[in-house]
């Protein structure tokens, strides 16, 4: 969550978050005792309100790499601008050898997205969008690219106030 200028930290307390398990992966390590087996979670939690945060939890069973990842996943929280249901403006996101392309859609369209950047999108609160991930499908790879595009996003109001001009300048200049 470094290098992003207009990110906005959130706190957990008072939210009503609801958790998405994007993936579980079997890891297995050799030893000469014979394969240890361990899990390793990725978690998207989100109040569906533009708020939204990724957790990785790794344990020797399933249920407590969950719940690993979802503590991990509530100490990320962040703040997503959200416009009428959509994005505020088409973005490109990358982390890795995985590409997210995101475009805000009409009322109507719903969640055209597949696998990883679907679990994200629901648990921002984002109704109507259009989007198109390339290259790498590793599930966590794609949640991160997802991450960077959202965080990426400016409303309106965020960069007339940049811009030290009026909302209406924003649109007409």
């Amino acid at each position: 969550m470094q290098g992003y200028k207009n990110v906005e930290r959130v706190k957990p307390s008072g939210l009503d978050l609801v958790d998405r398990l994007v993936g579980v992966q079997r890891v297995t390590k050799v030893t000469k005792g014979g394969r240890a087996f361990g899990f390793s979670a990725i978690v998207v939690v989100g109040d569906s309100n533009g708020v939204v945060g990724h957790g990785l939890g790794k344990s020797k069973d399933v249920a407590s790499a969950i719940a690993k990842a979802i503590e991990d996943a509530k100490k990320n929280l962040v703040r997503i601008p959200i416009l009428n249901g959509t994005l505020p403006h088409e973005q490109k996101g990358k982390f890795g050898g995985a590409k997210v392309f995101l475009k805000p859609a009409s009322h109507g369209t719903g969640v055209i997205s597949g696998g990883s950047v679907r679990h994200v999108l629901e648990a921002v609160g984002i109704k109507d969008v259009l989007s198109k991930s390339q290259g790498s499908s590793n599930p966590h790879n794609v949640v991160k690219a997802t991450f960077n595009a959202l965080l990426q996003l400016r409303s309106a109001a965020v960069i007339a106030k940049q811009r030290g001009i009026s909302l209406d300048k924003v649109f007409n200049g």
